[in-house]
């Protein structure tokens, strides 16, 4: 097994692990104090939302460039120019924040600015401390070392918020010492970084303009910067607004519960996590051969898998969530949230049905159209958001139909694009199967009698979702499971 495979293989299994760690944390531990974890992901949020500013797409630059700095050996140049960058554009962002609070002081307690301003102790290094270490980040990734640097980005962050937790609930520690612990633990990931980048290539801080300044080199990276800065800033804002917004017209409790049905839905999206791999080389060679058709047909195969898989695991989780909980801390304060769970699986269960629209633009000569969309993306939701939290009484509802809806137009977006520029489309028939029979399933669990145990039905009522859908795909042969697990499955979408 080479590098490549290896440190892939290493990766998927940190990836897998974190998101096993968020999803026992948010469902066992943090609903004991919604209102702290819904601290926790605020400053977070409110801190990546300001993150790509501060790196202005810098650190993809450091992949780009790194090559052609190589060869001249500035490569440490390169980086310790990108390091001081991120530096100057974090206090420039100071200097812009505090005069803007000096001009006009009332800003601070408008709904949108007022946790940010309380919490700024927290949010302001941190944001620091994020943008040095996508840096590093992306630089080590020039070694063909992913697996290490994904430890620091995302166990990390994972470990310090139940470290947090855990410091200001069970052992009552103020919340200012945990804040700033999970603050501290991210810190440690920053130097983390250093040091393993240390081990791979013995660099020294060099902040020479010459390299940078011969051909113009600068203007190149600038350039491909305030690219990476659009689809950053695109990607932040559509992903991370909620929860910056939430605590700001609603409650930081309020935001805690949107967190844990978030952690919960990104159950549904693990089937992503695998084939995404798979799917960019596949796409990418079949567009460069110009295999229209054989593209056509890989694309429905592998939407039809990821919806499959998708909805089966919704279905499961719709059924047993109201069980779940009764059996957990302050279950009653998600059983109430319940509607958002529906909502947001729906906007999932198409952005899996759409399947990998935008490996299909990125690999193509109209990757830019991606930066477009994903603003679009951003806009929307920000605009959507607005409107449900200061216009509705829907609250949390409001702020799941806003995402829902962004999410729905982000993909059609990608869809219509994609049909126009390459007649491609995910769609087939056995995807209305699929829906139908696990629409079947779940009004027919729902109806079955209960058991008295809690436990029992949050095992049963899922399992019974199973052995339906698994007895209409049967008959229906939506998706031949006996090869669904293996190789020759990917070598049938792939057209071999």
């Amino acid at each position: 097994m080479n590098v490549v495979a290896r440190q892939s293989f290493k990766y998927s299994l940190v990836g897998y692990l974190g998101f096993l760690l968020g999803s026992v944390s948010a469902v066992f531990v943090f609903p004991y104090d919604m209102e702290f974890y819904g601290k926790l992901r605020y400053v977070l949020s409110a801190a990546e939302i300001v993150l790509p500013f501060v790196v202005f797409g810098l650190s993809y630059a450091n992949q780009k460039f790194y090559l052609q700095a190589e060869k001249f050996g500035k490569q440490s140049n390169l980086l310790s120019l990108s390091l001081m960058a991120v530096i100057f554009n974090f206090i420039f962002f100071l200097g812009i924040y505090f005069g803007f609070n000096y001009l006009f002081p009332n800003i601070k307690h408008w709904n949108f600015f007022k946790a940010f301003w309380d919490l700024k102790w927290a949010i302001l290094p941190l944001i620091l401390i994020l943008g040095l270490s996508q840096i590093y980040n992306k630089y080590i990734s020039n070694f063909k070392r992913i697996v290490v640097p994904n430890i620091f980005e995302n166990l990390f962050p994972k470990l310090a918020n139940l470290g947090a937790f855990l410091l200001f609930f069970f052992l009552s520690v103020p919340e200012k010492p945990a804040l700033l612990f999970f603050v501290g633990v991210c810190m440690l990931g920053l130097i983390g970084y250093a040091v393993y980048l240390n081990r791979l290539e013995k660099s020294t801080f060099n902040l020479s303009l010459d390299f940078i300044k011969k051909d113009q080199l600068w203007k190149q990276i600038l350039d491909y910067g305030f690219f990476g800065l659009l689809g950053n800033v695109g990607n932040y804002l559509s992903l991370r607004i909620a929860g910056y917004m939430i605590p700001g017209y609603l409650s930081f409790e309020d935001n805690g519960v949107y967190g844990i049905i978030l952690a919960i839905t990104s159950l549904l999206t693990v089937p992503q996590l695998g084939l995404a791999n798979i799917a960019a080389p596949i796409v990418n060679r079949q567009l460069d051969e110009h295999k229209i058709e054989e593209l056509n047909r890989f694309h429905q195969k592998s939407s039809l898998a990821l919806l499959y898989l998708g909805i089966i695991l919704f279905s499961c989780v719709l059924v047993g969530f109201p069980y779940l909980t009764f059996l957990i801390k302050n279950g009653q304060l998600l059983r109430a949230a319940e509607p958002v769970l529906w909502i947001i699986g729906v906007g999932l269960m198409f952005d899996l049905a759409t399947g990998f629209n935008s490996q299909i633009i990125s690999m193509s000569k109209y990757y830019r159209v991606n930066i477009g969309i994903t603003l679009f993306l951003a806009v929307v939701n920000i605009a959507l958001l607005f409107y449900f939290l200061k216009y509705t009484d829907l609250e949390l509802i409001g702020v799941a139909l806003a995402t829902t809806i962004s999410l729905i137009l982000y993909n059609a977006a990608k869809l219509i694009f994609n049909y126009w520029k390459f007649q491609v489309h995910p769609f087939s028939m056995d995807m209305l199967y699929a829906v139908l029979v696990c629409l079947l399933a779940v009004g027919i669990v729902i109806l079955i009698p209960e058991f008295s145990s809690h436990l029992l039905n949050l095992f049963f009522k899922p399992f019974m979702v199973l052995v339906i859908v698994f007895i209409g795909n049967y008959y229906l042969k939506i998706v031949p499971l006996h090869r669904f697990f293996n190789k020759d499955f990917f070598k049938d979408m792939y057209g071999k």
